[in-house]
């Protein structure tokens, strides 16, 4: 109520106690003796009364207190017949009376505001009672507004005030008890309870994230129980693909649904898990079958798989030491058959496939050694018996004769080296015996047996060589140079050596 409603009201009742004097002053009038304007004062006093009791009450209803109903003129009238009985308000109590009502009437005005504020947070859904609480304590002072107790009304007013503030106050209470309470109804797949404790939580604070995630779940919350339920099924009858099919359309309508993305990694594993059996499974059998390359093959795929891995490796490493196994025990063989047949750089060979499979074996660490040095001393008996003839020379059948004592040392030796031995054994003790050789010229030719002496010119002369290759170089002035090479030995040796220079040098200044 505006402080000019309460000014008409006053005006009011001044204007009715004022009638009542002259309906008193009539009265006497008439007790003496009645006169013409006694009857006109009286006409006047009846038109007054009749104007207060039919237009007055029109006037009032225009005005009303908040929370209450409207004053009616009966009202008016036994406020008027108070105030008769009290004497005059002088102008200091009527301005205290005025700033009484302002304070009574701004309390009113934050009771007003805070009573808007919660009726847009649908008070109703979460604190009726003491909202209906609050304002029947507001209504109070509307009592005492009426009868222009403004102090009490004041009172009355920020006690109904006080009790919706700490009831818009509590807000953040109720809307923590709100998010729990949605949250369970949404653990027992209540969706209708849900979405309606978290539409409330998010017209309580419309910008809390958790909230507006619960809504989004809840409207799908009846679709998200029929796809667990159906992926539960799926389970218990081992079709793991079509439950995680219904497990990832869970999370496609609910990313936050935890049951959903535990059994999404469980099932996912449980399906890796198949796979990998399944692989490795057919890894043996392709190694049972004598497969062990295409065994690993599927060792490996189970391998990336990312499960189990020492499991799949060791498999890997099993098979590959049975392949490298057998590998060795062919190589093996082939060595053994080598070796028996004195073919060293065979065996040498097939020492270092065996090392490449297995550098630490000792057996072929040690065999190859032996093995290279009987194929070296296989060469070098070769090149030795192949050219005989170089044991002429001093230092050639030193080194040759070490060689053949090397030979000779060897226990057992086999077929191919005794062989070599006896043969190279001719060779040695041949070349050591001199043979006598014929050499004839022309008594005109230098002649020079290359690395043995100068013969000079002769016609006919004898030297003792011993078996091996020889040149004989003949030198005349005018002459071209010849040259004979003969061998001594080894079956080779000519009856006679003639060197001597036949073909004249023509100047090139002659014609």
């Amino acid at each position: 109520m505006s402080e000019n409603d309460v000014d008409k009201i006053d005006a009011v009742d001044f204007d009715h106690n004022e009638n009542s004097v002259f309906l008193n002053q009539a009265a006497a009038l008439k007790a003496e003796k009645p006169s013409l304007w006694v009857w006109v004062g009286l006409g006047g006093l009846l038109l007054l009364a009749l104007l207060v009791i039919f237009v007055l009450p029109s006037i009032v209803s225009e005005y009303e207190l908040p929370l209450e109903r409207r004053i009616d003129l009966a009202e008016v009238s036994v406020a008027s017949t108070a105030q008769e009985s009290v004497s005059a308000i002088s102008p200091f109590e009527e301005a205290q009376r005025s700033l009484q009502r302002k304070d009574a009437q701004d309390v009113l005005a934050e009771l007003l505001a805070i009573q808007g504020e919660l009726d847009m947070l649908e008070v109703s859904r979460w604190g009726q009672e003491r909202y209906d609480s609050a304002l029947q304590q507001a209504s109070i002072g509307d009592e005492y507004y009426r009868s222009q107790d403004f102090i009490l009304a004041r009172e009355s007013y920020e006690a109904g005030r006080d009790g919706l503030r700490d009831l818009l106050n509590s807000t953040a209470t109720v809307f923590a008890q709100t998010i729990i309470e949605a949250e369970q109804a949404l653990a027992t797949l209540d969706s209708n309870e849900a979405l309606d404790k978290f539409s409330l939580a998010l017209l309580l604070e419309p910008e809390n994230q958790a909230a507006q995630i619960g809504v989004q779940r809840a409207q799908t919350l009846d679709e998200v129980s029929a796809l667990l339920k159906s992926a539960e099924e799926s389970l218990e009858d081992a079709e793991l693909q079509k439950a995680l099919a219904n497990y990832n359309q869970v999370l496609s309508l609910d990313s936050y649904n935890e049951e959903a993305a535990e059994k999404v990694a469980e099932v996912s594993q449980l399906i890796t898990d198949n796979e990998f059996a399944q692989i490795m499974s057919s890894g043996y059998a392709l190694l049972q079958n004598g497969e062990p390359e295409q065994a690993i093959a599927a060792f490996q795929r189970a391998l990336r798989l990312g499960i189990k891995q020492e499991q799949a490796q060791a498999a890997i490493v099993q098979t590959e030491n049975e392949i490298a196994n057998a590998k060795i025990n062919r190589l093996r063989e082939l060595i053994t058959a080598a070796e028996q047949n004195e073919a060293w750089q065979e065996a040498v060979d097939h020492y270092d496939n065996v090392l490449a499979v297995d550098s630490n074996l000792l057996f072929a660490i040690n065999g190859r050694d032996y093995a290279d040095k009987r194929a070296r001393l296989d060469r070098l008996l070769e090149q030795a018996n192949a050219n005989p003839e170089r044991f002429s020379e001093d230092a050639v059948f030193e080194q040759t004769l070490d060689v053949y004592y090397t030979g000779r040392a060897i226990e057992p030796p086999g077929p191919r080296l005794l062989a070599q031995l006896d043969k190279l054994e001719l060779f040695l003790e041949n070349s050591q015996v001199p043979i006598d050789i014929q050499f004839r010229s022309d008594n005109l030719t230098d002649v020079t047996l290359l690395r043995i002496e100068n013969l000079g010119m002769f016609e006919q002369t004898s030297l003792s060589l011993k078996p091996g290759r020889y040149v004989a170089v003949g030198k005349r002035s005018g002459y071209r140079e010849v040259r004979e090479e003969f061998t001594v030995g080894f079956g080779l040796t000519p009856e006679s050596v003639i060197v001597q220079c036949d073909e004249r040098i023509v100047s090139a200044s002659r014609r």
